[in-house]
């Protein structure tokens, strides 16, 4: 499912920035993405496809629901703490931006997505 979100896209890209910097820096990749990057990647652009609150979404660090398995939560907490300052560097516009989705009040999730951000 993809989507059509601008909030999400670009949501999708500073995911997408963030993981190849810290696979680049912890794994030794050059171009592209290692198979457990790969996979992570995969991983959030699908929840993030499924996210309810859409361009109302703030930070996923922030959010009241809780839709990535602890297991992947916790590989993401630890790219998003290596690669952060970083980001400012590499990616400054999305760093900033990602800042100040940081600082938006989470709305309470629609009643008619609330079941699509069950675990997958």
């Amino acid at each position: 499912m993809a989507s059509s979100s601008g909030r999400i896209d670009r949501e999708n890209r500073t995911v997408a920035a963030m993981i190849r910097l810290y696979c680049r820096g912890q794994h030794g990749t050059g171009v592209g993405l290692c198979d457990q990057c790969g996979s992570l990647h995969e991983y959030a652009t699908l929840r993030l496809d499924k996210c309810p609150f859409g361009d109302e979404k703030s930070a996923c660090s922030k959010c009241p629901v809780h839709c990535y398995k602890r297991a992947m939560r916790e590989e993401i907490r630890r790219v998003m703490r290596y690669s952060g300052a970083r980001m400012l560097f590499a990616h400054p516009i999305l760093a900033i931006q990602h800042l100040l989705d940081g600082r938006k009040v989470p709305a309470s999730v629609p009643r008619d997505r609330e079941r699509e951000t069950s675990h997958e």
